[in-house]
Protein backbone atom coordinates (compact mmCIF):
# COMPACT_ATOMS: atom_id res chain seq x y z
CA UNK A 1 0.00 0.00 0.00
CA UNK A 2 1.67 3.32 -0.80
CA UNK A 3 -0.58 5.52 1.30
CA UNK A 4 -1.27 3.84 4.87
CA UNK A 5 -4.06 5.99 6.36
CA UNK A 6 -4.40 5.81 10.36
CA UNK A 7 -7.52 7.05 12.43
CA UNK A 8 -7.15 8.04 16.15
CA UNK A 9 -8.53 10.95 18.28
CA UNK A 10 -10.34 12.75 14.88
CA UNK A 11 -7.03 12.77 13.53
CA UNK A 12 -6.38 11.16 9.89
CA UNK A 13 -2.41 10.19 9.44
CA UNK A 14 -1.78 9.71 6.03
CA UNK A 15 1.81 7.99 5.80
CA UNK A 16 3.41 8.28 2.50
CA UNK A 17 4.89 4.70 1.79
CA UNK A 18 7.14 4.28 -1.21
CA UNK A 19 10.07 3.93 0.92
CA UNK A 20 12.64 2.61 -1.68
CA UNK A 21 11.76 5.20 -3.74
CA UNK A 22 12.25 7.93 -1.07
CA UNK A 23 8.62 8.30 -0.60
CA UNK A 24 8.68 9.61 -4.62
CA UNK A 25 5.46 10.40 -5.87
CA UNK A 26 4.20 8.32 -9.14
CA UNK A 27 1.09 8.78 -10.93
CA UNK A 28 -0.48 6.07 -8.32
CA UNK A 29 1.11 8.15 -5.13
CA UNK A 30 -0.22 11.40 -6.21
CA UNK A 31 -4.20 10.06 -6.99
CA UNK A 32 -4.12 8.01 -3.82
CA UNK A 33 -3.11 11.51 -1.57
CA UNK A 34 -5.68 13.29 -3.87
CA UNK A 35 -8.49 10.36 -2.72
CA UNK A 36 -7.33 10.56 0.84
CA UNK A 37 -7.69 14.51 1.20
CA UNK A 38 -10.82 14.52 -0.64
CA UNK A 39 -12.04 11.71 1.91
CA UNK A 40 -11.27 13.29 4.72
CA UNK A 41 -12.66 17.10 3.63
CA UNK A 42 -15.82 14.79 3.25
CA UNK A 43 -15.71 12.78 6.63
CA UNK A 44 -17.35 14.50 9.88
CA UNK A 45 -15.37 12.16 12.10
CA UNK A 46 -11.76 13.60 10.53
CA UNK A 47 -10.98 16.80 12.33
CA UNK A 48 -7.54 17.17 11.71
CA UNK A 49 -4.87 15.59 8.72
CA UNK A 50 -1.13 14.47 9.34
CA UNK A 51 0.95 13.88 6.84
CA UNK A 52 4.18 12.04 7.01
CA UNK A 53 6.55 9.83 5.60
CA UNK A 54 7.86 6.40 5.96
CA UNK A 55 11.40 5.64 6.02
CA UNK A 56 14.10 7.92 5.76
CA UNK A 57 12.35 10.35 3.33
CA UNK A 58 9.38 12.56 3.72
CA UNK A 59 9.08 12.40 0.16
CA UNK A 60 12.17 12.95 -2.73
CA UNK A 61 9.52 15.07 -5.16
CA UNK A 62 8.03 13.66 -8.52
CA UNK A 63 9.91 10.33 -9.72
CA UNK A 64 11.87 11.09 -12.41
CA UNK A 65 11.54 8.08 -14.57
CA UNK A 66 7.60 9.25 -15.15
CA UNK A 67 9.11 12.28 -15.54
CA UNK A 68 11.05 11.58 -18.22
CA UNK A 69 8.50 8.92 -19.35
CA UNK A 70 5.56 12.05 -19.40
CA UNK A 71 7.70 13.45 -22.07
CA UNK A 72 9.10 10.64 -24.53
CA UNK A 73 6.48 7.97 -23.76
CA UNK A 74 3.30 8.73 -26.34
CA UNK A 75 1.86 5.47 -24.28
CA UNK A 76 2.02 7.04 -20.95
CA UNK A 77 -1.22 6.77 -19.06
CA UNK A 78 -1.74 9.54 -16.05
CA UNK A 79 -3.57 9.33 -13.28
CA UNK A 80 -6.69 10.10 -12.19
CA UNK A 81 -5.78 13.04 -10.32
CA UNK A 82 -1.91 13.70 -11.10
CA UNK A 83 -0.23 16.33 -9.59
CA UNK A 84 -2.25 19.07 -10.96
CA UNK A 85 -5.10 17.25 -8.71
CA UNK A 86 -3.15 17.06 -5.79
CA UNK A 87 -2.72 20.44 -5.66
CA UNK A 88 -6.02 21.52 -6.00
CA UNK A 89 -7.02 19.06 -3.44
CA UNK A 90 -4.61 20.62 -1.40
CA UNK A 91 -5.95 24.12 -1.85
CA UNK A 92 -9.13 23.49 -1.32
CA UNK A 93 -8.90 20.83 1.92
CA UNK A 94 -11.14 22.77 4.27
CA UNK A 95 -9.57 21.69 8.04
CA UNK A 96 -6.27 21.34 9.52
CA UNK A 97 -3.16 20.31 7.80
CA UNK A 98 -0.35 19.23 9.87
CA UNK A 99 2.96 17.84 8.18
CA UNK A 100 5.67 16.26 9.95
CA UNK A 101 8.61 16.49 7.92
CA UNK A 102 10.82 13.12 9.19
CA UNK A 103 13.31 12.93 6.27
CA UNK A 104 14.36 14.41 3.09
CA UNK A 105 11.87 16.34 1.15
CA UNK A 106 12.68 17.27 -2.33
CA UNK A 107 10.48 19.22 -4.76
CA UNK A 108 6.81 18.36 -3.70
CA UNK A 109 8.32 17.22 -0.49
CA UNK A 110 9.27 20.90 0.14
CA UNK A 111 6.78 23.01 -1.67
CA UNK A 112 4.06 21.20 0.11
CA UNK A 113 4.80 22.87 3.41
CA UNK A 114 2.98 25.95 1.78
CA UNK A 115 -0.41 24.66 2.38
CA UNK A 116 0.77 23.53 5.92
CA UNK A 117 -0.88 24.38 8.74
CA UNK A 118 1.69 23.67 10.90
CA UNK A 119 4.96 22.12 9.62
CA UNK A 120 7.09 20.16 11.93
CA UNK A 121 10.72 19.42 11.08
CA UNK A 122 13.13 16.53 12.65
CA UNK A 123 16.53 17.95 13.26
CA UNK A 124 18.28 15.81 10.87
CA UNK A 125 15.61 16.57 8.17
CA UNK A 126 17.02 18.48 5.29
CA UNK A 127 14.48 20.36 1.98
CA UNK A 128 15.47 21.20 -1.17
CA UNK A 129 13.98 22.78 -4.78
CA UNK A 130 15.55 21.31 -7.29
CA UNK A 131 13.79 23.15 -10.26
CA UNK A 132 16.58 25.09 -11.80
CA UNK A 133 18.85 22.48 -11.46
CA UNK A 134 15.94 20.36 -13.51
CA UNK A 135 15.91 23.08 -15.94
CA UNK A 136 11.69 23.70 -15.02
CA UNK A 137 10.14 25.67 -13.26
CA UNK A 138 8.61 25.89 -9.16
CA UNK A 139 5.53 24.03 -8.95
CA UNK A 140 2.58 23.96 -6.71
CA UNK A 141 1.81 27.49 -6.28
CA UNK A 142 5.33 28.00 -4.27
CA UNK A 143 6.19 30.98 -6.12
CA UNK A 144 3.31 32.64 -4.59
CA UNK A 145 3.12 30.74 -1.33
CA UNK A 146 6.52 30.15 -0.10
CA UNK A 147 7.09 34.31 -0.59
CA UNK A 148 3.78 34.77 1.78
CA UNK A 149 5.21 32.34 4.00
CA UNK A 150 8.81 32.87 4.35
CA UNK A 151 9.13 36.34 3.08
CA UNK A 152 11.23 36.85 -0.72
CA UNK A 153 14.44 36.81 0.20
CA UNK A 154 14.47 33.27 1.63
CA UNK A 155 11.72 32.00 -1.00
CA UNK A 156 14.07 33.25 -4.22
CA UNK A 157 17.18 31.43 -2.09
CA UNK A 158 15.58 28.23 -1.81
CA UNK A 159 13.34 27.83 -5.42
CA UNK A 160 16.25 29.27 -6.90
CA UNK A 161 19.47 28.13 -6.04
CA UNK A 162 18.45 24.17 -5.78
CA UNK A 163 20.39 24.17 -2.64
CA UNK A 164 19.85 22.19 0.54
CA UNK A 165 18.33 23.84 3.98
CA UNK A 166 18.66 22.13 6.81
CA UNK A 167 15.69 22.05 9.77
CA UNK A 168 17.25 24.94 11.23
CA UNK A 169 17.31 27.01 8.31
CA UNK A 170 13.66 26.26 7.33
CA UNK A 171 12.89 27.47 11.17
CA UNK A 172 14.90 30.85 10.99
CA UNK A 173 13.53 31.29 7.72
CA UNK A 174 9.26 30.70 8.74
CA UNK A 175 9.09 27.62 6.72
CA UNK A 176 8.13 25.05 9.46
CA UNK A 177 6.71 25.73 13.19
CA UNK A 178 9.07 23.63 14.99
CA UNK A 179 12.24 21.38 14.99
CA UNK A 180 11.84 17.87 16.62
CA UNK A 181 14.68 15.49 17.56
CA UNK A 182 14.03 12.35 15.43
CA UNK A 183 12.40 10.29 17.91
CA UNK A 184 10.39 13.26 19.30
CA UNK A 185 8.65 14.38 15.81
CA UNK A 186 5.72 12.17 15.77
CA UNK A 187 4.96 12.58 19.49
CA UNK A 188 5.20 16.46 19.20
CA UNK A 189 3.34 16.59 15.69
CA UNK A 190 0.66 14.28 17.02
CA UNK A 191 0.12 16.19 20.34
CA UNK A 192 -0.71 19.58 18.20
CA UNK A 193 -2.76 17.90 16.17
CA UNK A 194 -4.79 16.25 18.85
CA UNK A 195 -5.41 19.98 20.43
CA UNK A 196 -7.01 21.26 17.23
CA UNK A 197 -9.43 18.21 16.60
CA UNK A 198 -10.56 18.52 20.13
CA UNK A 199 -12.33 21.67 19.36
CA UNK A 200 -15.05 21.84 16.96
CA UNK A 201 -14.86 21.18 13.46
CA UNK A 202 -16.82 23.85 11.72
CA UNK A 203 -14.67 26.05 13.96
CA UNK A 204 -11.67 25.17 13.05
CA UNK A 205 -12.96 25.36 9.16
CA UNK A 206 -14.42 28.65 9.35
CA UNK A 207 -10.83 29.35 11.18
CA UNK A 208 -8.92 27.88 8.14
CA UNK A 209 -11.11 29.29 5.73
CA UNK A 210 -11.09 32.74 6.97
CA UNK A 211 -7.48 32.59 6.45
CA UNK A 212 -6.94 31.04 3.04
CA UNK A 213 -9.73 33.02 1.38
CA UNK A 214 -7.85 36.08 1.05
CA UNK A 215 -5.59 34.14 -0.67
CA UNK A 216 -7.18 31.70 -2.57
CA UNK A 217 -7.48 33.73 -6.03
CA UNK A 218 -3.70 34.45 -5.91
CA UNK A 219 -3.03 31.22 -5.31
CA UNK A 220 -4.64 29.83 -7.98
CA UNK A 221 -3.54 32.52 -10.61
CA UNK A 222 0.39 30.95 -9.30
CA UNK A 223 -0.45 27.64 -10.70
CA UNK A 224 -1.76 28.77 -13.87
CA UNK A 225 1.87 30.73 -14.31
CA UNK A 226 3.72 27.72 -13.53
CA UNK A 227 1.80 25.26 -15.25
CA UNK A 228 2.52 27.72 -18.17
CA UNK A 229 6.16 28.24 -17.49
CA UNK A 230 6.39 24.34 -16.50
CA UNK A 231 4.61 23.11 -20.31
CA UNK A 232 7.08 25.23 -21.87
CA UNK A 233 10.43 24.01 -19.73
CA UNK A 234 9.27 20.51 -19.78
CA UNK A 235 11.36 18.60 -22.48
CA UNK A 236 13.46 21.52 -23.65
CA UNK A 237 17.00 21.07 -23.98
CA UNK A 238 18.13 21.98 -19.96
CA UNK A 239 15.55 19.92 -19.18
CA UNK A 240 16.39 17.04 -21.09
CA UNK A 241 20.36 17.25 -20.52
CA UNK A 242 18.86 17.11 -16.70
CA UNK A 243 16.18 13.92 -17.07
CA UNK A 244 19.32 12.09 -18.96
CA UNK A 245 21.67 12.38 -16.49
CA UNK A 246 19.53 11.71 -13.64
CA UNK A 247 17.82 8.60 -14.99
CA UNK A 248 20.56 7.49 -16.92
CA UNK A 249 23.57 7.92 -15.00
CA UNK A 250 21.46 7.42 -11.36
CA UNK A 251 19.45 4.56 -12.37
CA UNK A 252 16.67 7.09 -11.64
CA UNK A 253 15.62 9.61 -9.33
CA UNK A 254 13.19 12.07 -7.87
CA UNK A 255 12.27 16.43 -7.95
Amino acid sequence: MILTIEDKNRVRTCTLNRPESLNAFNEALYDALAEALLAAAADPEVAVVLLTGAGRAFSAGTDLAEMQAMVTDPDFVPGKHGFRGLITALGQFPKPLICAVNGLGLGIGTTILGYADLAFMSSTARLKCPFTSLGVAPEAASSYLLPQLMGRQNAAWLLMSSEWITAEEALRMGLIFAVCEPDELDSEARRHAEVLASRPISSLMAVKSAMVEPTRAETLAAVERENAFFAELLGAQANADALAEFTGHRGGGSV
